[in-house]
């Protein structure tokens, strides 16, 4: 499986494009890729333990969203 190099100017302007009202911006370091078996499994870094609650899975999800359509990447 190859790994996928996350664009560092890429993942800042990911994290910059989700919603800061869901207040969980201060605690996402990255986006990452994990590779599987087949594709990967995009999920946020976090400082520490991710935050409680639906904002947290908000957040994550628009910037991974956000990461793949500034990145070109279809799955």
């Amino acid at each position: 499986m190859q790994l996928l190099e996350i664009d560092p100017e890429l993942n800042r302007l990911a994290l910059a494009e989700a919603p800061s009202s869901i207040r969980v911006p201060e605690h996402a370091l990255r986006v990452v890729a994990r590779p599987l078996s087949k594709g990967f499994a995009w999920q946020l870094e976090w400082k520490g333990a991710p935050p409680p609650g639906q904002p947290a899975w908000e957040f994550q999800n628009t910037a991974i969203r956000a990461y793949k359509r500034l990145a070109k990447i279809t799955e």
